[in-house]
């Protein structure tokens, strides 16, 4: 499985960050490594510099092989919660689509 990690220019995407990231997507999903070919976790500062209520935003693409790429959002305000948020999002969706995908086997 393939981790893509890409961040806008208002959100520090150092090694420790990428680590970080990578090892929370590799557990949320790590019942289905053999299904999921790629993984895209983008991150987004809304307000850019500005201090706001959830205004940052991370955006979780997965593709299943044999289906389309699916993208999960989650806005929080922090990274972290951001992060956890969609992560969170797309381990149900994965969850649900490869139910529905073992019900038609």
């Amino acid at each position: 499985m393939n981790i893509q990690i890409s961040t806008d220019k208002n959100i520090d995407g150092g090694e420790k960050f990428s680590t970080y990231v990578n090892g929370v997507v590799n557990q949320a999903v790590s019942g289905f490594n053999t299904q999921i070919t790629h993984v895209g976790v983008h991150f987004s500062d809304q307000n850019s510099s500005k201090i706001g209520f959830q205004d940052k935003r991370c955006v979780v693409e997965f593709h299943i092989a044999g289906r389309s790429t699916t993208a999960v959002t989650h806005d929080a305000d922090s990274v972290d919660e951001a992060l956890l948020g969609a992560v969170e999002k797309a381990r149900h969706s994965i969850e649900h689509t490869l139910g529905r995908m073992n019900k038609r086997s």
